[in-house]
């Protein structure tokens, strides 16, 4: 190895041991068949200039040889191959494949000693960290916010940018419970602090909502501190799961009946302000690839005044 071969070893090593005593973050990428978008995803995760991460892979018994590809590929060698792990299993589906892939991150040679110090995130094949330095910044503002004595675990969660209408889309910067009642920010841009998991993981009663029901249990159940993060996460791909015309139907159907679990009577109160404020109206000019960027650019004025 030559003089500057030799220096850039010594400087990614005094990074990695910087990394180490700071924020692990778990990347979980649930996949089935799908094709170059696994590549995609992974590109944007291996390409962090912040390396203290984890990634699981879970695959539902893939057909299109997706899988033997990247097992195949220069992913795996080096460190690349030292931060990841593949399980392919037959699955119920994605919020199945979600449960078993954090199963994973209690395994013992990657338990942390402390409390707030381990998120996990996860992330659709197709979607992709906004930039580079995502996880860095994100790894910075956990450090420079976290109260390590308090009690309660954390999720932190940004905003995101929706690649099929072209759009910044803001997350509202405070969750009160007319905001959770709306909807919650979308998981590709929250962090978990790990112990939200430990009990129980998504309930597969839900074919189309159960993330938004681990967030509200989350923070009705293990008082869950919310806390925005003014950053771009990812790119989200859009279209996906939940934008079929069938789910649509199930996913209001399941709203109905988490937020009367978690609101009890308040959920009712709660819709009659949506419907009399237009929410339907409001719902198609935030996903018309015409008129998104121009009501997301109010929506994150007002959003900008609030935390002002």
């Amino acid at each position: 190895m030559n003089t500057v071969g030799w220096i850039r070893e010594i400087y990614r090593r005094v990074i990695m041991r910087k990394e180490e005593c700071r924020i692990k973050f778990e990347i979980i990428v649930v996949c089935f068949n799908a094709g170059d978008k696994l590549k995609y995803t992974l590109d944007s995760i291996y390409g962090q200039e912040y390396h203290n991460y984890h990634v699981i892979i879970k695959d539902g018994k893939s057909s299109d040889g997706s899988l033997e590809a990247l097992k195949a590929s220069d992913y795996f060698s080096g460190r690349i191959a030292t931060v990841t792990d593949i399980y392919s299993t037959s699955d119920k589906g994605i919020y199945d494949g979600m449960n078993e892939a954090v199963n994973h991150i209690w395994d013992a040679d990657r338990i942390l000693p402390g409390a707030h110090d381990r998120y996990v995130i996860f992330m659709n094949c197709g979607d992709c960290f906004y930039d580079k330095q995502t996880l860095g910044k994100v790894a910075d503002y956990i450090d420079e916010n976290i109260d390590v004595k308090q009690e309660k675990p954390y999720i932190f969660y940004g905003n995101q940018f929706n690649r099929l209408t072209e759009t910044l889309v803001s997350s509202a910067p405070s969750l009160n419970e007319f905001a959770l009642y709306r909807n919650v920010p979308c998981h590709q841009v929250c962090f978990y602090e790990d112990r939200l998991f430990k009990d129980r993981g998504y309930d597969l009663k839900y074919r189309v909502r159960a993330d938004y029901e681990h967030f509200l249990y989350s923070i009705y159940e293990l008082g869950a501190i919310t806390s925005y993060i003014d950053l771009v996460i990812s790119a989200y791909e859009g279209g996906g799961f939940s934008e079929t015309a069938e789910n649509r139907k199930k996913s209001e159907d399941e709203h109905i009946e988490i937020t009367e679990q978690y609101m009890g009577k308040r959920a009712k109160k709660y819709k009659r302000i949506m419907v009399i404020s237009g929410a339907g109206l409001r719902t198609r000019l935030a996903e018309s690839k015409r008129f998104s960027k121009a009501y997301n650019a109010v929506k994150s004025l007002i959003y900008g005044k609030k935390k002002r």
